[in-house]
């Protein structure tokens, strides 16, 4: 059974698109711990991070880095952490997380915005890519 990441690059669930590509996709997490918490994904769906060929592994790291600086220059913060964890959904996948303080990349404290702050977030983030 396809992934929800799966059924996102599919057009199959709707997402806040920050940017793609051929093989990955950026889009803004909807529970997140911060303003501007992303996903970066590859879209081919593979389990996990480590089981990556390494063409794929390291695009998905330049890809993420790409977005981080874009993030960074959109949403005020001291840093973008990033953290993969990948148990909740079997799709590997890199958590960009703007950080004011450590609590916000501990996936304790989550923030909520409404559809049309999503949306202006990412167009935000898309104008800084």
């Amino acid at each position: 059974m396809a992934s929800i990441f799966t059924k996102i690059v599919n057009g199959e669930i709707p997402c806040f698109k920050i940017t793609e590509n051929d093989n990955f996709l950026a889009f803004l997490d909807v529970n997140p711990n911060a303003i501007g918490h992303t996903l970066c994904i590859p879209k081919h769906e593979i389990d996990k991070l480590f089981d990556l060929d390494d063409t794929l592994y390291l695009g998905l790291m330049q890809f993420s880095k790409t977005v981080a600086i874009a993030l960074e220059k959109t949403v005020p913060c001291k840093r973008i952490g990033m953290s993969v964890i990948g148990l909740e959904v079997p799709h590997a996948h890199v958590h960009l997380i703007p950080l004011m303080e450590m609590d916000d990349i501990r996936f304790q404290k989550k923030i909520t915005l409404s559809n049309e702050e999503f949306t202006a977030l990412a167009l935000k983030i898309q104008g800084n890519l």
